[in-house]
């Protein structure tokens, strides 16, 4: 039966990818769909969710700067929200208890336990979203990443004081774990490049879940905490990139999980729909906060919708509370109603988020502050007529040559703050910018420049820098690469260069072995 919920899951996901949606709200619909049927076994989608959370975070980990955490952008602002939408939700909560039978609580205290649950976002779909719209390395993406794993440290936190067993004094020996690094990044090197390495990053982040355990502790947390050890390494590019199809094949486990929780009666939905309509105030709440700490209207506005959702880590605390006689087991059924519905409508509004700063940008930038944080500065490109966004492997290769010919009139573009400056500091002209900020493009007045070379992350978000370089008018030469043919017919069509990765890197190859070989030839000429 597990073959027939994978099968409503495609389907299901076809459909919304066509309808313009990312295909998560088509593994929503399919979860409901398949518990409606009596198709599947919960507990098998729930142990392949599992590994795709623990993936998730390990992946996480692998990209992690612990410092970032510490700052009052992050740090502060999830405090602060979670001061304010914590009595909000209890309200909610309370009232509907009151209501509504089936929902009666125990004790006020359980309303309260509940609301601290609701108050967190969920780190799949933010993930998900980013990767989408390949916006991994942007700024707004590692404030909404930071609050959310502050998120999930209070949620450690919270499961280790409400648990029935308390951490082992074992525990404590986990503190001695970054003694384990230089010896986990000789392991690193020496799987090598194939299949092992895979396996190894597996086995590390199961594992690490499974030592967690054993002491007591929160297994996903023990997946983040292998991911830092091995973070900041040779190999962890490599290794991130590896695990990226796996950890997304495992997750959809996750939002299948979802429907199995229950259809729920009419008076169920009336609560879920008012928790629902309370999620309204998320992105509002974020972005004031965050604009408060000195960040950018868009930055704010494009962290704040990306958590515009409830955590599953309520149904989490709600299957507990259930367990321990707490609240009635229709809480979970309406909780679950209540995220897949967050998820709805978050989806929608992350979809066209773009176009809602492209549309309300002036209003929105009312609520700046006038100093900014150093990574929302927007920098000048001065006189560069040749501009590169995107300063990874093949950008730093196409600086290089065209360097030859255009000196220092060309400039990199880098959405990673640090790595731009560790870019200068090898003398490579970089500034931090996000390739698809319409303040930065209009800032820096980048449609005088002569070339605009693309090499992002993604062709999604290559074709979204074209559409954004077409909306202001920049008519000269635009160059983007892609990894298929059908990606290079869409460039052209564009009107742009487009540089297919797979095809034409032999010619670059060639090029590269011509020009080794020339000095040798003239010197043997010369003889």
């Amino acid at each position: 039966m597990e073959m027939l919920v994978l099968l409503v899951a495609l389907i299901a996901g076809l459909a919304v990818r066509k309808l313009g949606y990312p295909p998560m709200l088509g593994y929503l619909a399919a979860g409901f769909i398949a518990f409606a049927m009596g198709m599947g076994d919960i507990e098998v989608i729930r142990t392949v969710a599992d590994i795709g959370i623990l993936l998730l975070l390990f992946t996480i980990g692998l990209k992690l700067n612990l410092r970032r955490l510490a700052a009052p952008h992050i740090l502060g602002v999830a405090m602060l929200h979670m001061g304010i939408v914590v009595p909000l939700t209890a309200a909610v909560v309370l009232l509907s208890a009151a209501l509504i039978p089936a929902l009666v609580l125990d004790d006020v205290r359980d309303g309260w336990v509940l609301a601290f649950a609701l108050s967190f976002s969920s780190t799949v779909f933010a993930l998900k979203i980013f990767q989408e719209r390949g916006e991994e390395n942007a700024l707004h993406t590692d404030v909404a990443i930071g609050i959310l794993i502050i998120q999930d440290l209070m949620a450690v936190a919270f499961l280790v004081l409400t648990a029935d067993k308390m951490p082992s004094l074992w525990a404590f020996l986990l503190l001695a774990l970054p003694l384990a690094r230089p010896l986990l990044l000789r392991l690193l090197q020496a799987v090598g490049h194939g299949e092992l390495l895979l396996l190894l990053g597996f086995t590390l982040a199961l594992c690490g879940a499974e030592l967690f355990e054993a002491v007591h502790l929160k297994g996903s947390l023990g997946a983040l905490v292998l991911g830092v050890l091995v973070s900041n390494s040779a190999k962890t590019d490599e290794l991130y990139h590896n695990l990226m199809g796996f950890k997304d094949l495992f997750l959809i486990g996750f939002f299948l999980q979802i429907g199995f929780y229950g259809l729920p009666s009419a008076t169920m939905l009336l609560a879920a729909l008012g928790l629902t309509a309370l999620i309204f105030l998320r992105p509002i709440i974020y972005f004031l906060l965050l604009v408060a700490f000195r960040l950018r209207a868009r930055t704010a506005l494009l962290a704040g919708v990306s958590l515009f959702n409830y955590s599953e880590f309520g149904l989490i605390v709600a299957a507990i509370a259930v367990a321990h006689g707490m609240l009635p087991p229709e809480w979970l059924t309406t909780l679950a109603l209540a995220l897949a519905l967050s998820f709805l409508i978050a989806t929608v509004f992350n979809t066209r988020v773009h176009a809602l700063y492209a549309r309300f940008a002036e209003q929105l930038q009312r609520f700046e502050r006038r100093r900014k944080i150093a990574e929302e500065t927007l920098p000048d490109l001065g006189d560069a007529e040749v501009i590169i966004l995107g300063m990874g492997r093949v950008g730093i290769g196409a600086y290089r040559e065209l360097q030859k010919r255009y000196g220092e009139k060309i400039v990199g573009v880098e959405a990673n703050y640090d790595e731009a400056r560790r870019l200068n500091a090898r003398g490579i002209p970089c500034i931090h910018g996000d390739a698809m900020d319409r303040d930065f493009w209009e800032r820096v007045a980048m449609h005088k420049r002569q070339l605009i070379l693309v090499s992002l992350t993604s062709f999604r978000e290559n074709m979204a820098v074209v559409k954004l370089a077409r909306q202001l008018n920049f008519a000269n030469t635009l160059a983007v690469t892609c990894r298929y043919p059908d990606e290079l017919r869409t460039l052209e069509d564009a009107g742009c260069i487009g540089f297919y990765l797979y095809r034409d890197v032999g010619k670059s190859f060639a090029e590269y072995v011509q020009s080794q070989l020339e000095p040798a030839t003239a010197g043997s000429s010369a003889n």
